[in-house]
């Protein structure tokens, strides 16, 4: 399975940006989906999950109420919409696609990985 990830920039703080993801293999629809994010000098970072159906999602703290993710039911595209970006979200955004048919926060269900979009948010 292949992911490309697009639509990372570089915004003011209080912008909105919405990444997309777009897997290779139409099986990934029967897969949930995730966003990570990671810092330069800092651990991955779960952001948020969303089921096969795209109706169950889950969020990390920091990015909940401010970020939603979505995807059409069974579909192996996903979308991140960020919105009220903070200079502390400025990251490298991974989608993944997880073994499970749920989003879930652990890194190590997620087997199949896109190269990441810059997002970059200035005060």
């Amino acid at each position: 399975v292949q992911l490309q990830a697009s639509g990372g920039g570089s915004v003011q703080a209080g912008a909105s940006l919405r990444l997309s993801c777009a897997a290779s293999r139409r099986t990934a629809s029967n897969n949930g989906m995730g966003w990570f994010r990671q810092a330069p000098g800092k651990e991955r970072e779960f952001v948020a999950g969303i089921n096969w159906r795209g109706d169950s999602t889950v969020y990390g703290d920091s990015v909940k109420d401010r970020f939603t993710i979505s995807r059409e039911y069974g579909k192996s595209t996903v979308y991140l919409q960020l919105n009220s970006l903070k200079p502390e979200d400025t990251a490298v955004y991974y989608c993944a696609v997880n073994r499970r048919s749920w989003g879930t926060p652990q890194s190590d269900d997620y087997p199949y990985w896109g190269q990441g979009t810059q997002v970059t948010v200035s005060s």
